[in-house]
């Protein structure tokens, strides 16, 4: 979760956003610290060549009129949607964790959604959520994720996403936290820096994406392969979509598109505004091209002066999440060895919250107890 400042610009690394229903969340940070901007309450999406808005009415109810039957849902769609949304907004926290597991374009179906809802909505949104476009992740995560998106509030920090970690790295007391110092590999005792000789250390912590880990911890067994997307931001001299939204299109052209300076000004030093949009993988220049011609489709806008300003490709961006036994795996991985991440547990900021704090408390209780301890390779 990382900020560049390129030529004025605020652009996080890659398309992020800032749940606040996260229970370590909640635990760990100060929110009113981070100044967060809400994005506007459920989305736009452009479908038959016009956007349609689907929202939460019982947030904007006069905004609605595209979630009534005959628009992007039937009434049996809206029937569907309704039960879902309640099942995983008021049910207990564990049933998504307990129930057996699927994909979910089989869980959407099962629920009785249409091939029209799934494939205008739901594939299209989720692959944004997701990093994947068949929608083959493990449903009980979707459902985890669909409760965290009914129950808290999508945002960013004022100075971007970067404000988390460094909001938590404060906390920590002085000297004990370096940064620069690229780890060569583990050793018997410790670790060896990159031309920095070896740090002694009686137990480490390898808190990376799953590639670093793997090179660092030979034979480890990641489980999960990571997912790639690109995020391309442009400047431009007037907003083609005045509100904080988040836009995507159901012909999967892009992932999600959004104007980031309409939550925070601050996002662009020299008064523009600031347009995210990102792709699955690594695009190429033609795809580039084609993506910023959707674009101008998709806002009405003549995007042939659009700016580019930072282009980046996060290639250990989310692990991929098949339906599978357990959400979650110890952090244990020989003695004095460990390793979190959102690969250990689910592909979010809780997920790596919660794995990063299962590791403190594994090491805790390995180095009071001086005992051997099970290894998981």
């Amino acid at each position: 979760m990382r900020v560049d400042r390129v030529a004025g610009f605020t652009t996080d690394r890659g398309f992020q956003v800032f749940n606040t229903s996260y229970p370590q969340v909640k635990r760990r940070l100060d929110l009113r610290e981070l100044q967060l901007r809400a994005f506007t309450p459920g989305l736009l999406v452009y479908v038959d060549g016009r956007l349609r808005r689907i929202t939460d009415p019982t947030r904007r109810p006069g905004a609605s009129r595209d979630m009534l039957p005959g628009g992007l849902f039937s009434a049996r769609d809206l029937a569907a949607l309704g039960l879902l949304s309640a099942r995983d907004m008021f049910g207990p926290a564990v049933r998504p964790r307990t129930r057996p597991d699927t994909t979910t374009g089989a869980a959407l179906a099962a629920a009785g959604f249409s091939s029209r809802a799934a494939e205008t909505f739901f594939r299209p949104f989720l692959s944004g959520i997701f990093l994947e476009d068949e929608l083959d992740t493990s449903a009980r995560y979707f459902h985890l994720v669909w409760r965290s998106m009914l129950r808290g509030t999508l945002c960013l920090p004022a100075n971007g996403i970067g404000a988390v970690p460094a909001q938590l790295a404060s906390g920590l007391p002085d000297g004990v936290l370096g940064t620069g110092s690229p780890v060569a590999a583990l050793t018997s005792g410790g670790l060896a820096l990159t031309g920095a000789g070896e740090l002694p250390a009686r137990a480490v912590v390898v808190a990376t994406g799953s590639a670093a880990a793997a090179r660092l911890l030979p034979g480890l067994d990641t489980g999960r392969s990571p997912r790639t997307v690109t995020t391309l931001y442009h400047a431009v001299d007037r907003s083609p979509l005045t509100e904080p939204t988040l836009v995507i299109d159901a012909r999967r052209r892009f992932l999600n598109t959004c104007v980031l300076t309409e939550l925070h000004r601050g996002y662009a030093a020299d008064g523009r505004s600031l347009v995210s949009t990102s792709v699955l993988g690594a695009p190429g220049p033609a795809q580039e091209g084609a993506v910023l011609a959707a674009l101008g489709e998709v806002y009405g806008a003549d995007t042939s002066n659009w700016q580019p300003v930072h282009r980046v490709t996060v290639r250990d961006a989310l692990p991929a999440m098949p339906p599978s036994p357990a959400l979650s795996r110890t952090t244990r991985i020989a003695p004095g060895r460990y390793v979190c991440g959102d690969h250990r547990a689910t592909g979010s900021l809780q997920g790596a919250l919660a794995s990063g704090s299962r590791a403190a408390r594994e090491v805790l209780a390995d180095l009071r107890s001086g005992a051997p301890h099970r290894s998981e390779r």
